[in-house]
């Protein structure tokens, strides 16, 4: 929700230090990487709570500070304590959802980040509007407050993740949880039994958290199989803010710049071209949290992949015909195409973000691994805060033209080393990175299975069903 506040409100005094305001944001974000070790210490609602405390009082401070130095200051701590929040719950989420489900259910999650810009761009178009002095301004900024305080609140409603109470030997606990949510609240129901028994047994190969694993970062890459994994997480980190779309450069914050091309300097333009932004983004993100399930991981990824290198094409395309000739109808097209591309992102990457690495990462990596992924995706981030908005600037279209060769490699790295989840438990894929291809393993449709459960004659009954 910040994102959008901040380039239309900073305080008067700061709107020269943009660039500074959002690298703050990819520290902070760096610097609450270092602390996701709290999610196996406390479980997975602390650290959501806490974060989520944190990101009110950010906001506090960046509603009240007088100077741009309070301002920025404020942003730190909405970064610091959104990171430690934003990484505990797609944990949380992963390890509660049924696995049929969970691409959809879990992949919810990050497709709010657009309702958050479209409730901050509404408001900040009706506070440009119809507000003056400072409340103009500041209205935008305590609103951050919403959606956090929200959840802060409604989090002690949940359970804790069963993965979690079992790695501190609470099974009865885990039992109920998972009974109630994938059983109808069957306790002796054979599905809950085989999911403790996995759980259980998943744990007892990789170790039971404690304080002397909390800290060890050697679970990352001590095998070759934690190293397959850890490549697949860097990778997806960095595709995910690199891909020509990311949350804070080229076609988010940089859009007032696009369409100043063809005339549109009017700051409520520009404000409510952001919010059909949004809203063309949450769309496409919440078909594509669906789609996950139903079409498969890798295919929606090669596929939207391929998409965007063709949206960017053309939008390169476009936009050389306007510097060109200054048709005014090329650089609409090439703003329209920006729009389409962020729409297709949307639909195969916004949802599986922070879900694809905290599937593919075994129980006793997981909370460190995100910590990695948060780490190098706030290196992704601090290199467009920078990079991408002196690119588009000096090499205009060719900017694009580049991205177009980066999608195209991402989308051979993706069909040669992504696995498939689909339809696996978390414990399941295990499994797949000790083969000695997993992408072959997980793509193999001879050697796949799934778990179905079954009625025979009254009894319920689970069987291995060749997929």
């Amino acid at each position: 929700m910040s994102s959008y506040i901040d380039y239309y409100n900073l305080p008067p005094e700061g709107n020269s230090g943009t660039g500074i305001v959002f690298a703050i944001f990819n520290v902070g974000q760096m610097a609450g990487a270092l602390f996701t070790w709290a999610a196996d210490w406390q479980g997975r609602r602390w650290p959501i709570f806490v974060g989520c405390v944190g990101v009110c009082v950010g906001s506090i401070v960046t509603a009240t500070a007088p100077t741009l130095a309070g301002f920025i200051g404020g942003r730190f701590l909405l970064s610091f304590f959104s990171t430690i929040a934003a990484t505990a719950a797609p944990l949380y989420l992963i390890e509660l959802a049924p696995p049929q489900y969970r691409g959809t259910v879990a992949g919810m999650y990050n497709t709010l980040y657009y309702l958050g810009s479209i409730i901050a761009t509404c408001v900040v178009y009706g506070s440009n509007r119809h507000l003056t002095g400072n409340i103009a301004w500041r209205l935008a900024l305590w609103l951050q407050m919403l959606c956090p305080g929200m959840v802060a609140l409604g989090i002690w409603f949940c359970p804790e993740s069963p993965r979690w109470l079992i790695g501190n030997d609470r099974l009865d606990e885990a039992r109920t949880i998972i009974a109630d949510l994938h059983a109808n609240g069957d306790l002796d129901h054979p599905l809950v039994h085989l999911q403790v028994d996995e759980v259980a047994t998943a744990l007892q190969n990789e170790g039971i958290m404690s304080w002397k694993t909390f800290f060890d970062i050697r679970v990352l890459v001590n095998s070759r199989s934690r190293r397959y994994r850890m490549m697949l997480n860097v990778a997806f980190s960095w595709f995910g803010q690199f891909s020509g779309n990311n949350h804070e450069g080229l076609t988010s914050l940089d859009l007032p710049y696009l369409v100043a091309n063809v005339g549109i300097t009017n700051t409520d333009t520009q404000l409510l071209l952001n919010i059909i932004y949004a809203i063309g983004g949450w769309i496409p993100a919440i078909i594509g949290a669906r789609l996950h399930d139903v079409v498969g991981r890798r295919k929606m990824m090669l596929s939207v992949t391929l998409g965007m290198a063709v949206c960017l094409s053309i939008a390169a395309g476009t936009a050389a015909g306007y510097v060109k000739t200054g048709s005014k109808a090329s650089s609409s097209a090439s703003i329209a195409f920006i729009y389409v591309f962020g729409s297709v992102f949307a639909l195969g990457f916004t949802s599986m973000q922070p879900i694809y690495p905290g599937e593919i990462l075994s129980n006793d990596m997981r909370a460190k691994g995100m910590g990695v992924y948060q780490l190098v995706s706030g290196c992704a981030g601090f290199v467009n805060t920078f990079a991408a908005p002196i690119a588009l600037r000096n090499i205009q279209y060719w900017f694009y033209v580049f991205f177009v060769f980066w999608d195209l490699f991402e989308f051979t790295f993706i069909y040669l080393f992504f696995v498939e989840t689909k339809g696996r438990t978390l414990e399941e894929l295990n499994e797949l990175f000790e083969a000695p291809n997993p992408r072959k393993a997980s793509t193999a449709r001879t050697k796949l299975v799934r778990r179905v459960v079954q009625e025979d004659e009254g009894a319920n009954k689970v069987t291995l069903v060749a997929a």
